[in-house]
């Protein structure tokens, strides 16, 4: 009989702690009086119903702590709706409502804690050699060095055996032919295998696949070796059909745009009624005074799905007739002297906030280029227009990260679209605000290429 390595007791110990931590912090922070059977009942019970529609506790190997970021703050989004509820289906409230929330912020706190922790703690046992699965490899491509890589990180708990290849390898983990790999799983207790998928036939992988069934060893199928993979793919399933979709968005999620579009309303409101309401009128008279014009300047920039939109500015230059082909240089003469300020401080791009609140840009995104400079980069420049899968933004991962402004070598091109893609495929709210706190100590310390 084979042995278990793996827990069977991780989910049943995570819900009974969760529900620990519900009635817990209902206990000694709600008054008693308060706290009657149905009331008890509502709570754990919400919380079943919860966690179990939207499948959070059925946990990945690979799974790290910030993974089911958006699933997690979604949990306890629609938790604490169905939290509050319960006072309006009631109709009574016991002490103040800032109150309430004060109890469900504790009990959001102790969530996270326990989410800290039991990450914490999987990592420490996986590492002393607890937890872990034996694993093998049925043949041999390019794809397997990258998967060894995810084998010998010793956070996912996994110990990599070998692999088997009718092609003789002097490798030290080469364990001899496919014909040999049935008694070697049987022998040493093997839990996964990989299998490369290009280097059987169907009848083979049927074979394979029913022989892993009958032994209780879970069978992965690598996909063939054709470089066309990148980080934001994922699998999705038409009935039993598996497809790959190879770039999937964060914010193609309805929960995703919300949250993001949220964000940018109230951030966006918030800085268009404490600065710009009261800036705006003293920098037209600054402006106006040092050189004629208007106090926006105006340029027509592609953003979503390559819409074009008009991206608004404090006007920071003299009129030209270049202004929508040449970017701004260094020492360049249109440059206006409160305009130097501007520029350096990035006051000039607040007005940008304007275009977040009508929805054409977000606070943070690729920032949006010229049109005549996205006509030529989506052809010189290898998946420029994926950065066009989200909004662009006022600021972004490529600013921060020291690409901003004037472009002056093909590498800073390059190294902007590969930061920007980065972000388009790994979004978070969190990812966001990180940004937005970087761009304002950066505004604070000024940078080198703002000019």
């Amino acid at each position: 009989m084979r042995k278990l390595k793996n827990s069977d007791f991780i989910i049943p110990l995570s819900i009974f702690i969760h529900l620990g931590i519900i009635n817990g912090v209902l206990y000694f922070l709600t008054p008693h009086t308060y706290l009657d059977p149905f009331n008890i009942l509502y709570y754990n019970v919400s919380w079943l119903v919860i966690t179990y529609f939207l499948d959070y506790y059925p946990t990945e190997r690979k799974e790290r702590f910030s993974d089911k970021f958006l699933k997690t703050l979604h949990l306890y989004t629609i938790y604490g709706l169905a939290y509050f509820a319960l006072f309006g289906l009631k109709g009574r409230t016991y002490d103040s409502l800032n109150y309430q929330l004060f109890v469900f912020a504790i009990l959001c706190s102790f969530f996270i804690g326990y989410r800290i922790l039991f990450f914490w703690m999987t990592r420490k046992y996986r590492m002393i050699g607890g937890n872990f699965v034996n694993v093998v490899v049925l043949g041999r491509d390019a794809n397997l060095k990258k998967i060894r890589k995810e084998f010998d990180d010793p956070y996912f708990g996994y110990r990599y055996q070998g692999f088997f290849d009718d092609k003789e390898s002097k490798s030290p983990t080469y364990l001899g032919k496919i014909s040999d790999c049935f008694g070697y799983m049987l022998q040493h207790d093997i839990d996964q295998v990989y299998c490369v998928a290009s280097k059987f036939s169907r009848k083979q992988l049927e074979n394979l696949i029913q022989f892993a069934d009958n032994n209780l060893i879970k069978f992965k199928i690598i996909l063939d070796n054709k470089e066309i993979y990148s980080r934001a793919m994922s699998i999705e399933t038409y009935g039993n059909i598996p497809v790959l979709n190879l770039r999937k968005v964060p914010l193609d999620t309805e929960f995703g745009r919300l949250a993001k579009r949220t964000f940018d309303i109230l951030f966006s409101s918030m800085v268009i009624l404490t600065v710009l309401s009261w800036l705006t009128p003293l920098l037209y008279i600054l402006i106006k005074l040092e050189s004629p014009g208007n106090l926006f300047f105006k340029q027509k920039r592609h953003g979503f799905k390559r819409k074009a939109f008009w991206c608004y500015k404090f006007r920071s230059m003299t009129a030209s007739t270049d202004a929508d082909s040449k970017m701004a240089s260094k020492n360049d003469m249109r440059i206006t002297k409160i305009g130097k300020i501007l520029r350096k401080t990035s006051i000039d791009e607040l007005p940008q906030f304007f275009n977040v609140f009508l929805g054409d840009m977000s606070v943070v995104g690729p920032r949006p280029h010229m049109e005549l400079h996205t006509v030529d980069y989506e052809t010189s420049v290898d998946k420029y227009l994926v950065r066009h899968f989200v909004k662009p933004g006022i600021t972004g991962l490529a600013q921060v990260s020291g690409y901003r402004g004037e472009i002056l070598k093909q590498a800073d091109i390059l190294n902007r679209v590969r930061l920007d893609i980065f972000y388009v495929e790994k979004w978070t709210l969190g990812l966001d605000i990180r940004i937005i706190g970087q761009t304002v100590t950066n505004a604070v310390r000024g940078e080198e290429k703002a000019y």
